[in-house]
């Protein structure tokens, strides 16, 4: 019942195509694409780097938790992703031992995952996303 890797490293950004630009040519990680989160109200770009990925977060909306992020604090890491299996059943475990849930059920996140965030108050300070391959993108 451990998480199985860190997914992804999820940082906000004002401008995604710049910031794209940064980590694929300066950096030299590979590319993967852009999708847009309607539910997050974001535009998020994937960058590989070994068995993990940088999500790059971009407002698509004012009142979007990423632009409230970058208003607050500025650009920078916004969250760590750990991939985990039967998503369900961990958040009924970590709600049952006093975590404080987010999101009490999984939603659909980007790149094929169903998603679920841990509130940092009871994290450590650090806002976690735990994320599945949604079912239909494993087979």
């Amino acid at each position: 019942m451990h998480p199985k890797k860190i997914s992804h490293i999820g940082i906000a950004v004002h401008h995604l195509n710049e910031a794209i630009c940064w980590y694929r040519d300066t950096l030299g990680l590979q590319f993967e694409g852009i999708e847009i989160v309607e539910s997050e109200k974001v535009r998020v770009a994937f960058l590989r780097i070994g068995e993990s990925r940088i999500e790059l977060l971009e407002p698509t909306d004012g009142d979007s938790p990423i632009a409230r992020f970058l208003e607050k604090r500025g650009e920078g890491i916004h969250h760590i992703a750990l991939e985990v299996e039967n998503l369900q059943e961990r958040l009924r475990f970590l709600k049952e031992h006093g975590i404080r849930l987010i999101h009490e059920q999984p939603k659909r996140g980007a790149h094929q995952m169903d998603i679920a965030f841990l509130h940092p108050k009871s994290t450590g300070g650090v806002l976690l996303e735990l994320c599945e391959p949604i079912k239909e993108a494993k087979e």
